[in-house]
């Protein structure tokens, strides 16, 4: 019998919802995600004894419909490769499980958008990365997600997120932010308003490169932060990256980028020690180490032309986010407390500055490591 179960009747009437073997035995909040709302059910079945219950968050994903289609494309081609393709070891892929009519989601009458997929057993996630050989598997399973999808044409999947990871489009956003509302100064505003327009023109330099075709489009993971590869919790390698609501055509330079940036920053993004921020260079040697094993079997010259700009470019991205939202009235991301987006913005922009301290470095690493 499922634990309290009067607390959790709507969702194991929704659980139910779903094809899956045996009978439900526990449900229980999964993550601590700011944007859907996540569910791990048990099962008594031998074989499958768990699997993930979400709701999408249509105020952020308005086409949950898009992001269903393309998240099944994906998980499908990518399992028929691994089937079909020897493996060096361990990988997986979570997979949409159908609704017991053979739909890909559920509609509750209050309009809400559930999904199931399934879940990895005997894996674990981190929010910040231990050490180099760490990294280093943070990098291989990004490296390992974009080659297995490397050959998926980018036309099959739907942009379901339309500008995000477009820097441009913050900033036109943030400028119109900023025209609409009174600000309320203060030394860490300003220092953010100065930030920001002394990086303004910069920030323009993947989109112009896509735009020049210089740099391909192709198919992006879209959120590859740390706390989405997934260990194996024996062997500690990574077996997994997660999260797929996100899966777009797109440059894979936001991908390393978001990857770097946060998986290179030791103190976290949650700190409110800002002054400190450091990026870590022997963090960022590790994550390429891992990253380049694998996908040097389709990166062009171009794309390592670009690596340092993205790198910069994605923790600026973030940090021009947090800071419109704070400028706006915290609206988007979810907050604890009235200053938090404009903390996050801060530590976003100091791992910048500490990103472009580092320049020639980065650069002879990204050289050395080709």
């Amino acid at each position: 019998m499922i634990k309290n179960s009067k607390a959790f009747d709507p969702l194991i009437s929704i659980a139910e919802q779903f094809s899956h073997q045996g009978n439900i035995t526990d449900i229980q909040a999964l993550g601590n995600g700011n944007i859907n709302d996540t569910f791990l059910v048990s099962l008594d079945d031998l074989e499958q004894t768990r699997f993930v219950l979400q709701r999408i968050n249509t105020n952020v994903f308005r086409h949950p419909q898009r992001v269903m289609k393309n998240m099944y494309i994906l998980t499908e081609h990518v399992h028929k490769k691994l089937q079909n393709t020897p493996q060096t070891r361990p990988w997986e892929i979570p997979r949409v499980i159908l609704t017991k009519t053979g739909q890909d989601h559920w509609n509750t009458v209050e309009g809400d958008y559930w999904r199931a997929i399934s879940f990895i057993e005997g894996s674990e996630s981190f929010d910040l990365i231990a050490d180099v050989s760490h990294a280093q598997e943070v990098g291989y399973a990004l490296g390992m997600f974009h080659n297995l999808i490397s050959d998926l044409p980018s036309e099959r999947l739907t942009d379901t997120l339309e500008g995000f990871h477009i820097t441009p489009l913050y900033l036109e956003q943030y400028e119109k932010i900023l025209a609409q509302n009174t600000v309320k100064s203060s030394p860490e505003v300003e220092y953010g308003l100065n930030f920001v327009r002394d990086r303004a023109e910069w920030c323009f330099v993947l989109e112009n490169a896509k735009q020049e075709n210089k740099l391909p489009l192709r198919l992006m993971h879209g959120d590859p932060k740390v706390n989405n590869v997934m260990f194996d919790s024996k062997t500690g390698k990574a077996i997994s990256v997660i999260d797929l609501d996100t899966v777009k055509p797109g440059l894979v330079h936001y991908d390393i980028g978001d990857c770097l940036r946060s998986g290179c920053n030791p103190m976290g993004e949650e700190t409110q020690d800002w002054q400190n921020i450091y990026f870590d260079l022997e963090l960022c040697r590790g994550i390429l180490t891992g990253y380049l094993e694998v996908a040097r079997t389709f990166l062009i010259d171009n794309d390592y032309a670009f690596l340092f700009d993205a790198i910069r470019l994605i923790s600026f991205e973030l940090g021009l986010r947090f800071f419109t939202d704070h400028l706006a009235g915290n609206i988007y991301f979810k907050v604890k407390y009235p200053d938090h987006n404009l903390a996050r913005a801060l530590v976003q922009f100091k791992l910048t500055e500490s990103i472009e301290k580092q320049e020639s470095q980065i650069r002879q690493l990204i050289t050395d490591l080709r």
